[in-house]
């Protein structure tokens, strides 16, 4: 809470757009004090400095949370509280029942909120320079991952249109030598007329050969295609497949561009040794986790708080006799999928994580529910890290479960436990 917020002389909102914004300002009692629109180039926010400087560094909310509009604000030192999109459709609502929309209206409603509830709401803290360009090139790399998959599932039917032999040959499709097979082999007749020699050689280059793989697919590949499409769906889906797998190729360099570009971030950012020390984590999960969280230790004041931005705290419905809880879903969702990521993956490299985990399962949790759990008890241990600039010690960590007599340890040391 901001004991000082009654002290506020004004109050702005900005409702942002493409090509211009909407300014509303009010005072400490609600008039409107300033009232103006200017264009979003070079210009335009020369004129929203001038019509502003008599109002001083005064709070100002918006819609959103990152974006150049905020960018623009966060240089010019104004304290900038985003707020949800849901939260202001709510503000809007109150303000104008009958529905009415506008842009002009959206900042005045947003700008009476900040007045009457700003002294709840958080103020957008920036993150150094390190973290904030962390931050956006993991989530850069992500889209490109997202197009990828998109890619391959064009690819993937554009074959089963016409060259169903290939899709048998491989399982994961996101392999650059499945794009390289349909380089080297576009048709069915390209691939029986290369012969067995340039199969064995195109295994060999691609360092697929397996004892308990290689001759399936070379038997495969010697029985042929059975169902052959027509000559013009071959004709055509072939060139698609064709691009596809090209641009399949160069999207993939600049993922591996991006990937090299993030671990050398993630080396040498100051809190590399706490997120790199995570099990599960690796070089790909750790720089997300890291880059979402960020480096201001303030934004999460208690473990509770990084719960509920990363989706793991359910939301608790509470009326008269009825009482349930249901999953979060306002919440980070990079984060989100993150911490299911590498909580799944800490499962195979940390014991007591397994543990837990099938704990929850057996008492009838889901995968995705025993997860959600299991991402809570990494969480609370990851803010407790993280505030006190310490690396995971997996023996302090079984040292404090024996201690406080977890269940998980239980599990993991039954004799023990009997014995004492």
């Amino acid at each position: 809470m901001n004991a000082q917020w009654a002290e506020q002389s004004c109050f702005a909102a900005l409702d942002w757009a493409k090509n211009h914004h909407d300014v509303i300002v009010v005072d400490r009692v609600g008039t409107i004090v300033a009232d103006f629109q200017f264009e979003h180039t070079i210009e335009g926010w020369r004129q929203f400095d001038q019509l502003m400087q008599g109002f001083g560094q005064c709070p100002l909310t918006i819609e959103t949370s990152c974006g150049m509009a905020v960018d623009q604000l966060l240089q010019r030192g104004y304290p900038v509280y985003p707020v949800n999109p849901k939260a202001a459709q709510r503000y809007r609502e109150r303000k104008a029942p009958s529905g009415t929309k506008t842009d002009r209206h959206d900042a005045w409603a947003l700008a009476d909120a900040l007045r009457n509830d700003g002294h709840a709401w958080r103020v957008l803290r920036l993150q150094d320079e390190a973290t904030a360009t962390l931050r956006l090139l993991c989530r850069d790399e992500i889209m490109l991952i997202e197009q990828r998959t998109a890619l391959v599932n064009q690819l993937q039917a554009a074959l089963s249109d016409y060259y169903p032999l290939a899709l048998a040959s491989f399982e994961d499709w996101t392999k650059p030598f499945a794009w390289a097979f349909v380089h080297s082999f576009p048709t069915a007749a390209a691939l029986a007329q290369a012969g067995k020699r340039r199969w064995e050689k195109f295994l060999h280059v691609h360092k697929l050969w397996r004892p308990e793989t290689a001759p399936e697919r070379l038997r495969l590949w010697a029985g042929g295609q059975q169902l052959q499409a027509s000559p013009a769906v071959i004709t055509a889906k072939s060139l698609l497949a064709l691009s596809l797998a090209t641009v399949l190729e160069s999207l993939q360099r600049q993922i591996d561009e991006y990937r090299r570009q993030i671990t050398g971030a993630f080396v040498r950012h100051p809190d590399h040794d706490i997120f790199g020390s995570l099990p599960g984590a690796k070089e790909k999960l750790g720089p997300r986790l890291l880059a979402e969280i960020g480096a201001v230790r303030e934004i999460f004041p208690d473990a509770d708080s990084l719960l509920c931005l990363a989706g793991v705290s359910p939301v608790s419905h509470q009326s008269g006799q009825i009482r349930k809880a249901r999953i979060r879903w306002a919440c980070n969702r990079v984060l989100r999928h993150t911490v299911h990521l590498w909580v799944d993956e800490s499962r195979k490299t940390c014991d007591w994580a397994q543990a837990y985990y099938q704990v929850k399962r057996a008492q009838g949790h889901s995968h995705a529910s025993a997860l959600r759990c299991l991402g809570k008890r990494w969480l609370k241990l990851l803010w407790r890290l993280w505030q006190d600039h310490a690396a995971y010690d997996e023996t302090k960590h079984h040292q404090s479960l024996k201690q406080h007599g977890s269940f998980v340890w239980q599990k993991l040391h039954p004799l023990q436990t009997t014995a004492m």
